[in-house]
């Protein structure tokens, strides 16, 4: 016996369907007739391409999400890989700068007699290149890119973020508020990326030929660095020493000191500048690019000369453990840079600083 389905309304799919009480198993299998899903009535997958969810697709709308509003996480993404991408290429742009100005700021015992010169920075080159080529003016690149990916990628988005919640409209402004949103982007980024920096360091304070080492043994030689502090007594406190990783953190407390008035200033000039320069320069009203490029430009210089001490001191004690004493605490690094140097020996290098201001502008 058939029983008769009911009638579907005009709103509701059809799904017929053949129940048979009295019939054998295979039978009712054989006869019975199924309507296609919605999903199959819809003809999914789309047989024209332009329908179809592709990567360029979703890239697009991502995209569009992230132009619209500032508070999606596809904006907060996207600054922070645009951060990391154009921190690469400017870190590779000023390599060379960066290896000269490590070998004055550590007083490597071959390039001591350049630093403070007004050639130095020329002979320096000079002499790399012809004990080294190419490869010596990129020592311990590597490192860096490893380092600047992360780092850049997590200061612009942390930034871009803080400035949301801390300023959310034109009207809250303030100073002190794109202090709080530099200083915090710039503290988070060097907390997470701090060993591939002194990392780099290594690789780049090493000038003769049976000194060089690979990635790897510099990271090897870091992390037995810390058997000789606990062999040998130093004036670094047994807490610092008893940290997991502390050698790959050795001048991590002078980074922060210093980078809260670098990013803070750098940040708090910027966004100062930006809004301003428009008002006292015509030129720049209706020319984006060159407002953002000058006013970056002047924010680094200044945000350099505020911190360049504390940069100076930092490299020191993260050269401190090649000495094989177990390394230097800040006290130290201050007593050695002034015995040698005077005030002068805390902003050896600065002028290298000025040079590469522009290609690391915002």
């Amino acid at each position: 016996m058939i029983t008769p389905l009911p009638q579907p309304g005009p709103s509701q799919p059809t799904y017929p369907c053949v129940i048979t009480a009295n019939r054998k198993g295979k039978e009712r299998a054989s006869s019975q007739y199924f309507a296609p899903s919605p999903l199959e009535d819809s003809g999914w997958p789309p047989a024209r391409e332009s329908e179809r969810w592709t990567t360029s697709e979703l890239w697009k709308r991502s995209r569009a999400r992230a132009k619209s509003d500032k508070a999606s996480w596809d904006y907060v993404l996207t600054s922070g890989v645009a951060g990391g991408i154009a921190g690469c290429v400017a870190k590779t742009a000023i390599a060379p700068l960066d290896r000269v100005k490590i070998l004055f700021q550590t007083s490597n015992a071959d390039f001591r007699k350049y630093a403070g010169t007004p050639l130095g920075l020329i002979h320096a080159t000079g002499m790399i290149y012809r004990t080294s080529g190419i490869r010596g003016l990129f020592q311990g690149h590597s490192a860096t890119l490893m380092r600047i990916f992360p780092y850049a990628g997590i200061k612009y988005m942390l930034y871009d973020w803080m400035e949301r919640i801390l300023i959310p409209t034109p009207e809250q402004r303030s100073p002190w508020r794109f202090f709080v949103a530099g200083a915090t982007s710039g503290v988070a980024s060097v907390l997470c990326t701090y060993p591939l920096e002194l990392i780099r360091v290594r690789l780049a304070y090493q000038t003769k030929l049976s000194e060089r080492t690979s990635l790897l043994q510099a990271v090897k030689s870091i992390y037995h660095e810390n058997d000789v502090v606990h062999s040998r007594k130093n004036n670094i406190s047994p807490f610092i020493r008893s940290i997991p990783l502390y050698p790959f953190y050795r001048g991590f407390s002078i980074t922060i000191l210093g980078m809260i008035p670098y990013a803070g200033v750098s940040f708090l000039t910027y966004g100062t500048l930006k809004k301003h320069a428009p008002e006292y320069v015509p030129y720049l009203r209706d020319r984006p690019t060159m407002r953002d490029l000058s006013c970056g430009a002047i924010a680094g210089a200044v945000s350099q000369t505020a911190s360049y001490p504390f940069e100076v001191i930092r490299r020191r004690m993260q050269v401190g453990g090649t000495l094989g004493n177990g390394g230097i605490n800040p006290r130290q690094a201050i007593q050695n840079i002034y015995q040698a140097k005077g005030w002068r020996g805390f902003f050896i290098g600065l002028s290298i600083g000025y040079i590469k201001v522009i290609p690391m502008t915002r």
